[in-house]
């Protein structure tokens, strides 16, 4: 049984190819999101960890990293006014989710070849991180990003002690 299927498309953009990625981890990060246990928000494993509702809000917002990189040339945090609002709940935090993977999806949708290889800069006012396109952007700070904070989650839940989603296979909760 196929849940998504990816076609064989020899005509595919670079951000029709993307677009197939982000639905397929959509999926297990979605089911990951579907099981934070939101009376444990403050829990983290290690003093220097997130908490638990900060991170799991942070793997929802990082689908809209990828509509900003293709709406916008850069991410100047000397300008940037970004005010974290963590979820309090699997409602809201799945709402949150939903939005920017809809708004991710729509902004490849409509992205050329040309324009997701156009260039993108993160800075801090005049120090300047890096300067690369923006599918590889799209690719390290999206959905690496994604994979890695998503991983994280997963390793809170086994501490935890509630039972993992399949991600790319079984997991031993679902073999037992």
């Amino acid at each position: 049984m196929h849940i998504f299927k990816i076609k064989n498309n020899n005509s595919m953009t670079i951000a029709q190819s993307i677009l197939g990625e982000l639905k397929q981890e959509a999926i297990a990060t979605r089911k990951m999101l579907e099981l934070i246990p939101f009376d444990k928000a403050a829990w983290k494993p290690h003093e220097k960890s997130m908490p638990l509702a900060h991170l799991a809000t942070h793997v929802a917002e990082l689908p809209g990293y990828i509509t900003y990189t293709i709406e916008q040339n850069e991410l100047d945090f000397a300008k940037f006014d970004y005010k974290r609002e963590n979820a309090d709940s699997n409602k809201s935090l799945l709402e949150k989710f939903d939005s920017n993977l809809s708004n991710a999806e729509a902004s490849l949708s409509k992205c050329s070849d040309t324009d997701i290889m156009k260039d993108w800069t993160l800075r801090n006012g005049e120090k300047i991180f890096f300067t690369m396109p923006r599918v590889h952007v799209i690719r390290s700070m999206s959905l690496s990003h994604l994979v890695h904070h998503r991983a994280q989650l997963g390793v809170y839940m086994r501490l935890l002690d509630i039972p993992l989603p399949s991600v790319y296979g079984p997991t031993a909760d679902e073999q037992m």
